[in-house]
């Protein structure tokens, strides 16, 4: 039997995920450019002729019971007080009080006119903050955006509610009130305890504050605690990586991300600050990878797929062991098959098979809230074959397995014939035995979990059209 995501029911990655195999002349054969499919067609093939109109026009269908999916909420408060040179994220860095406060009014407005369009069917199952720094307001600012939304929207019992903090912003009596509004997930930013590191990447962070503001939210009973680590940042060794991992591991957060450092400067101004001599080599990345991997494993950590790793008992782990993980734009998430709202400058939302982002600039963003408008800048509605091609990329990326007659039956499609080229592409990977192809599945082996990636990228027909691929991060 499968689940509605293809995957095989009763297959249990928790038994396997701990056996994810780390073969480092695998790895660097198949580290390549490539994207990270939080969505798929990627953010990078959205289109300006979808625009407001068009998301009216499906928004209109879910407000008529046309479509009837959960909720879900992403927030975008992108503004902090200093720079980190690694970061790629959309942000604004300001000291700016006024100008903050600027953009919660306007944040109001679109919070309006969305929640208009979802007057039909307001109840929200998850809701995620992100930046930026969300903690760059104080606890009053969070605490009447929060009961904004919820004035607009009706939040789920049982929902989750999620946060991004960096720990250098809050203290412990912030973090209770955080839980006291409804978060009742929490993810903190450290990246490298090491202090070389940290004054190479510009982000100054003391291992104890950081320690007792995660002990805090254990105390104030957040259900998942996750921890943002990053790897091949300069100065980093084998031997500083592993006192932070130590110090993590003691703390035993619920979820770890371990992202790998993909350094763009021609992309992302703040990384021409790095001193790229101090950039670790790719084969001192891959030690550092592999000994990060082993670490979190002994552990007791599964790998859950693409950077992160989740303790058993976690809502992840759960997720994936029922079938029912999903991947969006926030990465990996317990509530597949939601509808997305994006709120916020730059924000992604997707409602049914479409994709949406809101303009990149304030003052783009402001214009279009000051003339009533929803401030999208583009989107894209799904074809026939995206949706397939979605479903596939779904399943391999949150399951490591698929099956061929769930997206026959689901799509209407002989799967063998529709998948020809692709199907031979893959061999390849089999032949190195980082697949297995059965007659009627397609399973990821540990060896190949962390080349995922690059197995998806088989299936993505607007890279086999575009071949040009810089433009990605490397998958390791």
């Amino acid at each position: 039997p499968v689940s509605r995501t293809g995957a095989r029911e009763g297959y249990s990655p928790t038994m396997t995920s701990a056996l994810t195999a780390f073969d480092s002349s695998l790895v660097s054969r198949f580290d390549r450019n490539g994207p990270r499919y939080t969505s798929y067609p990627t953010a990078d093939r959205f289109v300006e002729a979808f625009g407001p109109e068009q998301y009216r026009i499906w928004a209109g269908r879910r407000n008529i019971g046309a479509i009837q999916r959960p909720l879900a909420l992403y927030v975008h408060l992108p503004f902090c007080r200093d720079i980190c040179y690694y970061c790629a994220c959309n942000k604004i860095v300001t000291r700016d009080a006024d100008k903050a406060a600027r953009y919660l009014d306007y944040l109001g407005k679109e919070i309006e006119l969305q929640a208009a369009l979802c007057r039909y069917d307001p109840r929200v199952a998850q809701m995620h903050w992100g930046g930026g720094t969300p903690t760059f307001y104080d606890v009053s600012q969070l605490r009447a955006l929060f009961e904004q939304l919820a004035e607009h929207f009706e939040f789920a019992a049982e929902g989750e509610c999620s946060i991004e903090i960096d720990p250098r912003t809050v203290d412990a009596a912030a973090i209770h009130a955080l839980r006291e509004m409804g978060f009742n997930r929490v993810s903190f930013g450290v990246q490298d305890f090491e202090p070389a590191v940290q004054v190479a990447i510009h982000r100054l962070q003391s291992a104890e504050r950081t320690l007792a503001v995660i002990e805090a939210a254990r105390g104030a009973g957040f259900a998942s605690i996750n921890v943002d680590l990053i790897y091949g940042l300069p100065k980093q060794t084998p031997v500083s990586f592993d006192a932070t991992l130590a110090r993590v591991l003691a703390a035993r957060p619920d979820r770890i991300a371990l992202y790998n450092y993909a350094h763009l400067p021609t992309l992302f101004k703040a990384q021409r600050r790095i001193n790229e001599a101090d950039l670790p080599s790719p084969e001192m990345k891959l030690k550092l990878l592999g000994h990060a991997i082993k670490r979190l494993t002994a552990a007791g950590y599964i790998y859950i797929g693409m950077d992160h790793f989740a303790l058993p008992e976690d809502a992840l782990a759960a997720a994936q062991r029922q079938g029912r993980l999903h991947r969006n734009f926030q990465g990996y998430s317990t509530c597949a098959g939601s509808d997305l709202v994006g709120l916020g400058v730059s924000a992604i939302g997707a409602i049914g098979p479409t994709y949406s982002q809101n303009h990149r600039t304030l003052q783009e963003y402001y214009d279009c809230l000051d003339r009533g408008e929803l401030p999208i800048m583009r989107g894209l509605e799904l074809t026939a074959d995206d949706l397939v091609r979605r479903a596939v990329i779904q399943a391999l990326m949150c399951h490591f397995t698929l099956s061929k007659e769930s997206v026959e039956i689901a799509y209407l499609i002989n799967f063998d014939r529709y998948f020809a080229t692709e199907l031979e592409e893959l061999r390849e990977f089999q032949r190195l035995g980082l697949m297995a192809a059965e007659d009627r599945w397609l399973t990821v082996t540990p060896k190949g979990r962390l080349l995922v990636r690059s197995i998806c990228m088989v299936f993505d027909k607007y890279l086999r059209h575009d071949r040009e691929v810089r433009r990605y991060s490397r998958v390791i």
